[in-house]
């Protein structure tokens, strides 16, 4: 079973979501896959470093959910999630790789783009903008 981590980064209302470049394409805020050796919260701070170049210093676990359809690259049928909501930091955010670009959204733009599927269910589920 794979787990993965999500940061949902807030300011101003509005939180931080990058487009992806590789499956699984779509907007989606800062997450990914927690490794062997790791925490789930050694991998939000590693996650958030290498994604949008920030070092987190106060988060707070907003879900824990095993969700069975959510597909990777890396083969797993299903993840074992845990997504964090991200209200301090310190760096300059940027953007990596993995993305084609970041954005700040706000509630009224989210409707009209195109999530991630399992963002669209963790939006649907938390309503992120809470």
């Amino acid at each position: 079973m794979h787990r993965s981590v999500g940061a949902v980064i807030k300011k101003d209302g509005k939180i931080l979501m990058l487009d992806r470049a590789n499956f699984p394409f779509g907007w989606a805020c800062p997450a990914g896959h927690v490794e062997d050796e790791e925490e789930p919260e050694q991998a939000l701070a590693r996650e958030a470093k290498e994604e949008v170049g920030i070092d987190v210093r106060k988060y707070k676990l907003i879900l824990h959910e095993f969700i069975e359809w959510n597909e990777c690259k890396r083969g797993a049928k299903g993840h074992d999630w845990f997504v964090y909501e991200v209200s301090d930091w310190s760096g300059g955010i940027r953007g990596n790789f993995e993305s084609k670009g970041l954005k700040w959204i706000g509630e009224d733009e989210i409707k009209n783009m195109q999530l991630e599927p399992v963002w669209e269910h963790f939006h649907k589920k938390l309503d992120l903008f809470k």
